[in-house]
């Protein structure tokens, strides 16, 4: 399939070849026939990815701020590989489109193949032939529905939920500031509803039209005695609310507003606007209600209700996302609203390039910018070739999930075309990210297709880095494929999932099975191991973890599993390592939270050899004390890893220490020693006793947890 996409670094707009997305659970496949173009959003999106690195860091001071903190805590090649990530991507772009159903996913009520929608959402509803997209950002539509009309849904929601929060009665009056599309959505919706509409913009072309088929008055920013006029129009109150939609680094329209409404009036701001207004009429003189919109409506930035599709009661939210969508759809199908004026120029999808390029030189007036695709046309589901073909090799190698670790900590670390590894598929459920990742590493093609990887005769090792839930099910798929698997942390999330893992590995004869436990092939672990000796010994494992957000899709016990499960594991596993023993029992206590989270967690350890570990995984901590601490003890030694980075030797001769600048977690020797047992015929990297232990001792861990209980294993 055809799609739009743009790369940060160059600010090149164009269409290329990417495979089709996946359908996962609760999600619609939907063949586009329009989309439209966000002007003043893709716009600003467009102009940042054209300026200079030095302009684009300007541009984005937050994220120069988390490459600083990857600089001061992991080294310079991790700032650099996670800088070049993103510089580097394809970014999809589009966010508002309608078309027809061509697939559907599990648990999708409400959907039919063959039914036209309109879609919405930033990375879902993006300008290509083919789009996926949650049900909860879908709506269907009427049979007779005008799909042009229709692919404006997602502005008609973002400037309906603004006109919610304006809160107006029949017979009331707002001003709308900014006539671009979603000013002229909003005056369009207003006037429909019996609000006396008013309308300020910087150009004439907007103003002009929507004085014409929006508003019932309308003028330039710069006309003398503005708030008189409106004075005038109101019986000398003012107006009752101010939606504000303009896109500007100025403050003139948000005190504008607050010199134009009533008083006890409202504001509203649904443009990229600053808000650092004048006290005296807000506060002072007026007592002025400012109110921000949250985009479509609530359910907007909710991973519960946007990829789970769990509704709010609308007895209680009686107006989200979907049901803001709902209302602007029939509203348009039944004619109330007449877009048809919006639409100023329609482009093919190979024209998206001169479509923006227009938007962003200004060089015609513009409204509503659409572009159309080809309906009739059948749109193949394939692999896209990205290399040269390779030639065969011991190792044919897949990746599953492509995502920031995997392209920063696993695809560096393979070895270079050496013939004796093929790099030969990508799978990721992004067709832009596989696209990237398999021209960026070198590999052969890339698809959204498993069978085009797992019934490959060429491929017989898998590397799966795709969210946690799909662990399992990708490392049963490849086990039963008779492939090598290795599968970043955790295994698994449910123990019935282990069980099933366990005996398709029992079965499978000359397989390797290796799961990302890269901190046991760190220098600093395998010289502190060699220091310990023999057991029994013991270890205190402190990792300041700090805090995610509740709604974070690791803290999701269905998607992410908890940080337990996600990531705690580690370092059960990195004690198992220095003890050399599997784990025996286990006792757990979580800190109190509030959120239910348990991610504040003390885990003591019995091990088969009679070593103990206290593994101190803390979520409350400061950021800037360095993340991970390990002292480790045996018969008058002691030895201290700091962050990986730093390394102490404390015996009953002299003290030694060891350096460095760069932390190495042990993510390139990992992958190297991994690919090299398979091309050597070795045996597995990590026994798979161990794996399987210290996943059950994970497990072990929630049960605690839940009983406050010993737990033996």
């Amino acid at each position: 399939m055809e799609q739009l996409t743009q790369q940060l670094r160059s600010g090149r707009v164009w269409t290329q070849e990417l495979p089709w997305p996946q359908v996962g659970p609760g999600r619609l496949l939907v063949h586009n026939h329009f989309s439209l173009i966000s002007a003043g959003t893709e716009s600003s999106t467009v102009k940042a990815a054209r300026k200079s690195l030095l302009g684009k860091a300007k541009e984005r001071p937050q994220q120069v701020q988390q490459m600083i903190e990857v600089l001061r805590r992991q080294g310079p090649v991790q700032a650099y590989r996670a800088v070049v990530k993103k510089l580097d991507a394809y970014a999809p772009l589009g966010y508002s489109s309608a078309g027809e159903v061509i697939e559907i996913g599990a648990g999708v009520e409400g959907f039919a193949t063959g039914d036209k929608v309109a879609c919405a959402g930033a990375g879902y509803a993006s300008h290509a032939e083919i789009v996926c997209v949650p049900q909860s950002l879908s709506v269907k539509l009427p049979p007779t529905a005008d799909l042009k009309l229709a692919s404006y849904n997602t502005l008609g929601a973002i400037a309906l939920q603004g006109i919610r929060q304006a809160d107006l009665r029949l017979g009331e009056s707002c001003a709308v500031i900014g006539l671009g599309l979603l000013g002229q959505l909003a005056c369009l919706m207003l006037r429909a509803s019996g609000v006396k509409t008013l309308g300020i913009d910087i150009d004439s072309f907007a103003v002009d039209v929507a004085r014409d088929h929006c508003c019932d008055a309308a003028w330039v920013r710069t006309t003398t005695g503005i708030p008189s006029k409106i004075s005038n129009l109101t019986g000398g109150l003012g107006v009752d609310a101010v939606v504000v939609t303009a896109g500007t680094a100025s403050l003139d329209p948000i005190n504008f507003a607050g010199a134009i409404v009533r008083r006890k009036g409202r504001v509203v701001v649904i443009g990229a606007v600053p808000t650092g207004f004048d006290r005296d009429p807000y506060w002072y003189k007026k007592e002025l209600e400012l109110r921000m919109s949250c985009s479509y409506g609530p359910g907007r930035y909710d991973p519960s209700y946007e990829e789970k599709g769990i509704d709010y009661p609308p007895a209680y939210v009686r107006w989200t996302q979907k049901r803001n969508m709902e209302a602007f759809q029939e509203l348009v199908h039944t004619g109330r609203l007449d877009l048809a004026y919006l639409t100023t120029h329609e482009f093919s999808l190979q024209q998206a390039p001169q479509a923006y390029d227009m938007i962003v030189h200004r060089s015609v007036p513009f409204l509503g910018v659409i572009l159309k695709y080809d309906a009739h046309k059948t749109v193949e589901r394939r692999r896209v070739l990205t290399g040269p073909a390779r030639p065969e090799a011991k190792i044919g190698l897949a990746f599953v999930g492509a995502g920031s670790y995997a392209q920063s900590n696993l695809l560096p670390h393979l070895p270079r075309q050496d013939g004796k590894v093929a790099r030969v598929g990508v799978m990721t459920s992004s067709g832009t990210t596989s696209k990237r990742v398999s021209e960026r590493f070198g590999f052969r093609f890339c698809t959204s297709e498993p069978k085009d990887l797992f019934e490959n005769d060429r491929v017989n090792t898998i590397f799966v880095a795709t969210r946690h839930d799909s662990h399992a099910w990708y490392v049963i798929q490849a086990l039963r494929a008779g492939k090598h698997v290795f599968v970043e942390k955790p295994l698994c999330l449910m123990l019935e999932e282990l069980a099933e893992i366990e005996d398709l590995y029992r079965a499978t004869v000359g397989r390797h099975l290796m799961i990302g436990y890269n901190r046991r092939f760190s220098p600093y672990a395998i010289e502190l191991k060699k220091h310990l000796g023999q057991g029994p010994i013991s270890i205190l494992y402190r990792v300041n973890a700090g805090s995610i957000p509740a709604d974070h899709w690791m803290q999701d016990k269905d998607m992410g599993g908890g940080r337990i499960l996600g990531e705690a594991c580690h370092f059960i596993d990195f004690c198992t390592y220095l003890c050399g023993s599997l784990p025996r029992s286990v006792h757990a206590a979580a800190l109190c939270d509030p959120r239910g989270l348990n991610d504040t967690v003390s885990v003591n350890l019995e091990f088969a050899d009679g070593s103990i570990a206290a593994v101190c995984y803390f979520a409350n901590g400061s950021k800037k004390l360095p993340k991970e601490y390990i002292e480790a003890y045996n018969t008058g030694l002691t030895g201290i890893i700091r962050d990986f980075k730093e390394l102490e030797i404390h015996s009953t001769g002299k003290s030694r220490r060891k350096r460095s600048f760069v932390q190495d977690k042990g993510q390139a020797r990992m992958v190297q020693e991994f690919l090299a047992r398979i091309g050597e015929g070795g045996l597995p990297l990590i026994p798979a006793a161990e794996i399987f232990a210290v996943t059950r001792a994970t497990f072990a861990v929630q049960e605690s947890l839940r009983t406050r209980q010993a737990v033996s294993l």
